[in-house]
Order: structure tokens, then C-alpha cells, then sequence
């Protein structure tokens, strides 16, 4: 396997986690702020690789299989930081869903591909938004710092519990696309 533009965009965010914990722990003047920003060029990758990948005929197995684990990877430890750095009930809860909407969502997709009904379960514009609103919810928070007056962590926090909202609905709607296949096959 050769690596391409589009894996290349996918591994720099897979590689991008370790920098971002690095600085989110660091007492560096302003490291908050860049893990915020590493994230969020990070974030920006996931836009960039599957555009890359479709645009210069790039698109592989192993592209399709690396994306969603750098994203799953890239937020679920993001995450876990975020909770273990302001352990508020709120925040507890709005990265348990997001991580649980996660796991079930990728099992589900992995089932319904297992008996050929993989396309029931496709992305879907909600799903896309959704992802938009974490991760600008994510980055935001990571950033931390005030920035010209303005309460960056509490835009970021509800960036997110907006984004948790639409992954439970998000998390429902392929769920009920499914449930045919389900209830054939369960």
C-alpha cells in the first residue's frame, strides 16, 4: 500500500492527538490556545481528506477504514481530557453521549455492512453538521482562553450540547433506518 494526499490528511490528525495532549497538560504560557489550534487544523483535515481523496481519484479501502477511526480517536480522547479537566455532571454527560452515540453507531455500521445493507446507514447531511458543531465545540473549549472579551470555553460547551442534541437524534435516525434489517435479521 502507498500512502496518498488523502491517508497522508488522516494520518497528520491521528498524529496530531499526541500534540494536543501534550499541550493541553503543559503549563507553557498559552499551550492551551495551541492545542486548541492543533486541534482545530486538525479538525479541518477531516473536511480536507475525503474532498482530496474523491477529487484526485484517491479513495481506498484503507482510506475509508482510517477516516472514521481518526476521527473517533481524535474525539474520544479530546474528550476524556475535556471531562478530566472541568469534571462537571454537564460535561461528564455531553461526552458520554457523543463517545456512546460513537461506539454504537460504528457497530452498527459495521453490522448492517456485514449482511450487505451498509448503504441504510450512510453519512447523512445531520450527521456532517453534527460533526461541524463538535468539533468546533471541541476546539473551542480546548482553546480555553478568553479571546477579545469573549467566553471561548462557553461558546465551545454549547457548540457542543448543541452538537450532542443532533448526535442523539442523529443516532436515532440511523437507527430506525436499520431497524428492518434489524428485525430480519436479529
Amino acid at each position: 500500500m502507498r500512502l496518498n494526499t488523502a491517508n497522508t490528511l488522516t494520518l497528520i490528525r491521528i498524529a496530531a492527538i499526541p500534540v494536543v495532549v501534550y499541550c493541553f497538560y503543559s503549563s507553557m504560557d498559552f499551550a492551551r490556545p495551541i492545542a486548541g489550534i492543533v486541534f482545530g487544523l486538525a479538525a479541518v483535515t477531516d473536511l480536507l481528506d475525503g474532498y482530496v481523496a474523491r477529487k484526485l481519484g484517491q479513495t481506498s479501502k484503507f482510506g475509508e477504514f482510517l477516516d472514521p477511526v481518526a476521527d473517533k480517536l481524535m474525539v474520544t480522547i479530546i474528550l476524556v481530557l475535556l471531562v478530566q479537566g472541568d469534571p462537571r455532571i454537564t460535561v461528564a454527560l455531553v461526552a458520554v453521549i457523543i463517545i456512546g452515540r460513537e461506539i454504537t453507531v460504528s457497530a452498527l455500521r459495521e453490522w448492517m455492512a456485514g449482511i450487505g445493507a451498509r448503504a441504510d446507514v450512510a453519512v447523512s447531511l445531520h450527521g456532517k453538521i453534527k460533526t461541524v458543531l463538535q468539533m468546533f465545540g471541541i476546539g473551542f473549549m480546548v482553546y480555553e482562553h478568553d479571546m477579545f472579551g469573549i467566553e471561548v470555553y462557553d461558546i465551545g460547551f454549547v457548540l457542543l450540547l448543541i452538537a450532542a442534541g443532533m448526535t442523539l437524534w442523529s443516532m436515532v435516525a440511523y437507527l430506525r433506518a436499520a431497524w428492518p434489517a434489524i428485525a430480519r435479521n436479529g
